[in-house]
């Protein structure tokens, strides 16, 4: 069987239709079957995303963009301070 990539998206729709399957009565397995995944995948997605809305999401990968630009912005001043650091040390009469 063809892996297959889900969006963070696709992954929520897909685990509300399994909460559906699972509130009208079906076992995990049978529920899982029907939306094409394996209860492995479930159990991580629920993991994962459980409890998170549409907009939760979007936020969270907002905040984890944000994350990713400020730790390269602090790994950039980290490098320009070790620069500045040694220059320091260069320039420093040797007495």
């Amino acid at each position: 069987m063809a892996r297959k990539r889900y969006s963070d998206e696709d992954c929520l729709k897909i685990l509300r239709q399994v909460e559906l399957d699972l509130a009208a009565g079906a076992d995990v397995a049978k529920a899982c079957r029907t939306a094409g995944i394996s209860d492995a995948t479930y159990y991580i997605w629920r993991k994962k995303f459980g409890g998170i809305a549409k907009p939760q999401l979007t936020e969270l990968k907002a905040l984890e963009k944000e994350n990713q630009r400020l730790k390269k912005i602090v790994a950039d001043l980290e490098l320009d301070k070790l620069i500045l650091k040694e220059s320091l040390d260069f320039l420093k009469p040797k007495i």
